[in-house]
């Protein structure tokens, strides 16, 4: 008896290992931050960052006229290298401290318009990082 359970742990420490190793697989963040959905992470030239929500998004429709250009901006996570999440915001095409650098919205799609309203699922952005070693 003592034997079948000596055997049963590692059979039991496998299929738990295994077993992680394939939910984290479906998280496995974009290879670059040129298209990233909200809740997506990617790889951003270093750090790896998650767009989570869209805070604002003021922008001017392109099938408008406005005197004022709006803006967006975005709550974002920092995933760190020990799994942490580090919270902040970024705007549009404004740089953004982080890591050993600077990260940038570089853009946001698709346009606005004035007849369409956007989901959360519609958005897509497009990210730069500046800086590292």
């Amino acid at each position: 008896m003592q034997n079948k359970l000596r055997l049963a742990f590692p059979i039991v420490l496998a299929a738990f290992a295994l077993s992680a190793c394939a939910t984290t697989s479906s998280q496995t963040p974009l290879s670059d931050a040129s298209d990233v959905a909200l809740g997506q992470s990617a790889y951003a030239d270093g750090p790896i960052i998650q767009p989570v929500a869209v805070l604002e998004d003021s922008r001017c429709p392109t099938n408008a006229r406005c005197i004022w250009a709006g803006r967006v901006r975005v709550k974002m996570l920092w995933i760190r290298g020990n799994g942490d999440k580090q919270p902040f915001e970024i705007t549009l095409g404004e740089s953004t401290p982080i890591a050993d650098g600077s990260i940038t919205l570089e853009a946001v799609r698709p346009d606005k318009m004035t007849n369409v309203e956007l989901k959360p699922t519609d958005y897509r952005f497009s990210f730069r990082f500046a800086g590292g070693l």
